[in-house]
């Protein structure tokens, strides 16, 4: 059975995940926010906006800025907006029958008016099962994605089968992907690596070398483990591409937008100065807040998670948090 599928989001990660569902799939139901998106991509097959040079086959690739369309008619969802926008986009929206729909997110963030995983929001707000609800997660950059060099995808979903559907749709000649049952901690996991590379980040921008680094994030791989473990209590390896692959990409890599930002808040920007100076939303920045609320309840030590929280949000130096935060490092 061929299945159609509907991505919702115009960004870098949803121009990716549209060029790969299209190498496989006839049809791909595309919604993007910009009525002149769409308009631009008929046209002229590109994104406007995202990974221009990726070119799209107009006869398998169908745009649309009517999101009730797009849900309607597609079988498979992909979210791939960001997490700040989830509640603006989908607050009092209806679909007949949504509750049925395959739902995979590809959101590496928190649902900041909910402190909720988007997994949980999707669960709560539209009554779509869990075994019916995905994650896409890494180690993977939209931007490596155009340019077809190979990347790792892990789909996680309860329903193994749902995985496989999805793994399927996604493999390319540049792509290569596993699955998973651990959607709990394949999501948190994606979105506290966010955390980690913002950390990585302010410590590069403070002239921290790659010793330094490379004991940064060994401890930020430990804390994501104990904090997941908490929340969702099942074996796990965390050393896997789905969280340690994930996390290192996004610590080092040039394309991580995270990673910069936190490079800026290390060089003296202030939070406000930074966000105006990057085109493109860092998860972490909102995820941090989340999850030190989340944590209220659970109690775990997240020693790097709250440095970035005092330096972020309390306007804590980056130099006091940093010098306090490597002294518990071994």
């Amino acid at each position: 059975m061929e299945h159609t599928f509907g991505v919702i989001g115009g960004g870098s990660w949803a121009t990716a995940i549209a060029k790969m569902l299209s190498n496989n799939s006839s049809k791909v139901n595309w919604w993007l926010r910009h009525e002149e998106s769409v308009e631009y991509l008929k046209k002229f097959r590109h994104n406007d906006r995202y990974l221009q040079s990726v070119e799209f086959d107009m006869d398998r690739v169908h745009p649309s800025h009517d999101l009730k369309k797009v849900v309607s008619e597609s079988d498979i969802l992909v979210v791939a907006i960001p997490s700040a926008f989830i509640f603006e986009t989908f607050n009092g929206f209806k679909v007949d029958g949504i509750e049925k729909k395959i739902l995979f997110s590809a959101i590496k963030g928190i649902v900041p008016e909910y402190h909720s995983i988007p997994a949980r929001f999707f669960h709560k707000e539209f009554g779509i099962p869990y075994e019916r609800i995905g994650i896409i997660s890494g180690p993977c950059h939209a931007e490596e994605i155009a340019l077809e060099r190979l990347s790792y995808l892990t789909l996680a979903c309860p329903d193994v089968e749902i995985a496989a559907i999805m793994a399927e749709a996604l493999a390319c000649r540049y792509v290569k992907t596993s699955t998973s049952e651990d959607i709990f901690g394949t999501e948190i996991s994606a979105v506290m690596k966010n955390i980690m590379a913002i950390a990585s980040g302010i410590c590069h921008g403070l002239g921290y070398g790659d010793n330094f680094q490379a004991v940064l994030i060994s401890n930020s791989i430990q804390e994501i483990e104990n904090f997941v473990d908490a929340v969702s209590p099942v074996h796990r390896d965390v050393n896997s591409s789905a969280y340690l692959g994930d996390l290192l990409v996004t610590a080092y890599s040039q394309f991580s937008r995270n990673r910069a930002f936190g490079m800026m808040i290390g060089k003296g920007y202030s939070v406000k100065a930074a966000q105006l100076e990057m085109s493109m939303i860092a998860e972490g920045y909102y995820a941090v807040k989340s999850i030190v609320e989340m944590n209220k309840k659970f109690g775990v030590d997240l020693p790097i998670t709250r440095a970035v929280y005092h330096i972020l949000y309390e306007k804590i130096s980056p130099v006091i948090e940093m010098n306090l935060l490597k002294d518990k490092f071994v």
